[in-house]
């Protein structure tokens, strides 16, 4: 049985073949532009590969609610010309198959959970700090969703006292996207974050405020595991950093092992790399296949 999987990005999206055990066999990269180019050449890639269901996770905010008429579709994003686009209509015009369509983190967290760094737990959550931030979680063996989906992205944070910046969100200046993603790193301190050195003091302040949104979401949701992905977090040292700033800012409310000084399997990198959100997708795809 073969699947397709798409992970959505705002510069790329990821179109893959794949099957249910989540064995990716075929894969293609093609440059975000307008929703027809982009969806356009994954169709192409997509045509006469015989696949029995599609699962696609992408860039937002989307409506994933199965009752409304905006259902498939992007709502307001500062993507141009993306805002309203049907992605499942479009996918519906060239494919008469389940079709299984959610956040793309929220599509890397499936991943994680069922062939990566949370497979066998029950709940889990998995943020990207790239270009923008977001989360996506499972609690109790399903996905998050709710009004909408979660924007824990969008969240607002204590400022940091070293930090003067103004921020980065076109909608609410400072929250987490506006002073931790990517772009926010590059126009505070001139550089990418890949070109930052490790002892850098951009990193003290980009742990704080992780290590505060995680901390609100382990005191909201408890999750099993965190798993953080996305570009910014490919600078690993980043990860001894937030783990310590989660354990100050906790400062020994929650009691668990999870959070003893020792403990590097709580907070991790994604097993399944960059393969995450494509091998959540087959996920999604079979899921879809199934229901």
């Amino acid at each position: 049985m073969l699947l397709g999987a798409i992970e959505g990005g705002g510069t790329k999206f990821v179109c893959g073949i794949g099957t249910a055990d989540g064995e990716i066999l075929d894969r293609i990269s093609i440059p975000t532009t307008t929703p027809e180019a982009t969806l356009g050449n994954a169709m192409d890639f997509f045509a006469a590969k015989e696949i029995q269901a599609i699962g696609i996770g992408t860039f937002g905010p989307i409506d994933v609610n199965p009752q409304s008429h905006a259902y498939g579709s992007v709502t307001k994003t500062p993507k141009p010309h993306w805002s309203g686009y049907r992605i499942v209509e479009h996918l519906k015009r060239y494919f008469d198959i389940p079709i299984g369509f959610d956040t793309d983190v929220n599509t890397a967290a499936l991943g994680e959970a069922t062939w990566g760094a949370a497979a066998g737990l029950n709940s889990c959550l998995y943020m990207t700090v790239g270009t923008g931030i977001g989360a996506g979680a499972i609690v109790e063996g399903r996905l998050v969703h709710g009004l909408t989906h979660p924007e824990m992205g969008h969240i607002l944070i204590r400022r940091h006292p070293d930090d003067s910046y103004e921020g980065h969100c076109p909608f609410h200046k400072d929250c987490l996207e506006g002073l931790a993603a990517g772009p926010a790193l590059e126009d505070r301190w001139g550089s990418k974050a890949f070109e930052l050195g490790d002892t850098h003091s951009a990193w003290e302040i980009e742990s704080y405020y992780i290590a505060q949104a995680l901390v609100n979401y382990i005191l909201i949701l408890s999750p099993e595991k965190i798993i953080i992905g996305g570009g910014v977090m490919n600078q690993s040292h980043l990860f001894p950093l937030i783990r310590e700033q989660v354990r100050k800012l906790l400062n020994g409310y929650v009691q668990h092992p999870a959070f003893s000084d020792d403990n590097d399997n709580y907070i991790v990198q994604p097993a399944l790399g960059g393969n995450a959100g494509l091998c959540g997708a087959l996920a999604l795809a079979k899921q879809a296949l199934d229901i």
